[in-house]
């Protein structure tokens, strides 16, 4: 069975607008037989009459004056899911997950990043998470997020990319009350004796390790930066944190002190999908690229 087209939705439409059938077929470029071919295929289809015609005048019906607002709802909603869908195309909607850890917040580049980009793109969806790193691979991996920030070395498969988004060193946190904190530095060998507590990325502590040529004591992990700074509070341990804590974490018991020789650099990282297929996250990733 013949179904209700656009073109016999426009045809009902122009004509009520007018009121005029030649007028109307110049609007939609259709020769006027044409039109009252398509006006009466439209009634048909309906089983009703739409306009009350003569020689002299055009008029809706009632079912025409009860049909005009449905038709028009459905061009207008055909014309914003156009709208929409082209959007979308460009990556101008649409929703992003993004996990990060929490040093990224602390950097600011988090915050800085999705600012820029909702700016840009105030009609995408950006949704955030703080997430352990572990846990990053496998959640890009099956979909649950679409970027993380991260500090780097990852093990990422060659199906994850990353895009250095801050750089900074790393630093030494000490109980306040070690002698060590008396040092406007801190030799790497002076912290042979030294018991770590390791946050979630232990880079910063290997290469420690390695400059002074011991293996680090690792006592337990403290997971976040939050939790690795409170267990340094309780004494006897040390930890190798980024450079931007001591900016902006404050923590009773803890000071921090730069590492002598030559600055152990400590990144964040955007990490994504190689093969991404979402035009919004594409464009995220490209934006945060260009700011770089």
């Amino acid at each position: 069975m013949k179904q209700l087209e656009i073109v016999h939705l426009r045809a009902v439409i122009e004509v009520a607008r007018h009121l005029h059938f030649s007028r109307a077929a110049e609007v939609l470029d259709l020769a006027p037989p044409l039109l009252t071919r398509r006006i009466q295929a439209t009634e048909r289809l309906l089983g009703a009459r739409l306009f009350h015609r003569t020689r002299r005048s055009v008029e809706l019906t009632a079912a025409g004056r009860a049909f005009l607002p449905e038709a028009q709802a459905v061009l207008e909603h055909l014309s914003r899911g156009i709208e929409v869908a082209a959007l979308a195309e460009r990556g101008e909607v649409g929703r992003i997950e993004i996990a990060y850890v929490g040093s990224a917040a602390y950097a600011g580049v988090l915050q800085q990043n999705i600012r820029t980009f909702r700016d840009s793109h105030p009609r995408v969806e950006v949704r955030i998470q703080e997430v352990v790193m572990d846990r990053i691979g496998p959640m890009l991996k099956d979909g649950e997020i679409d970027v993380a920030y991260c500090r780097p070395p990852m093990g990422f498969s060659d199906r994850m990319k990353l895009l250095t988004v801050h750089r900074d060193t790393f630093l030494l946190a000490l109980p306040s009350d070690s002698p060590l904190a008396q040092l406007e530095e801190v030799l790497p060998t002076q912290l042979r004796d030294a018991t770590f507590v390791v946050p979630e990325q232990d880079a910063g502590t290997a290469e420690v390790a390695r400059r002074g040529r011991f293996s680090a004591s690792i006592g337990p992990r403290g997971g976040t930066l939050a939790a690795v700074l409170a267990r340094v509070a309780l004494g006897n341990s040390v930890a190798v944190v980024p450079g931007t804590l001591a900016e902006c974490v404050s923590l009773p018991g803890v000071v921090y002190r730069p590492i002598a020789g030559k600055p152990i650099v400590s990144e964040v990282a955007l990490a994504y999908r190689a093969r991404e297929g979402a035009a919004a996250v594409k464009a995220f990733v490209r934006k945060v690229a260009a700011g770089q």
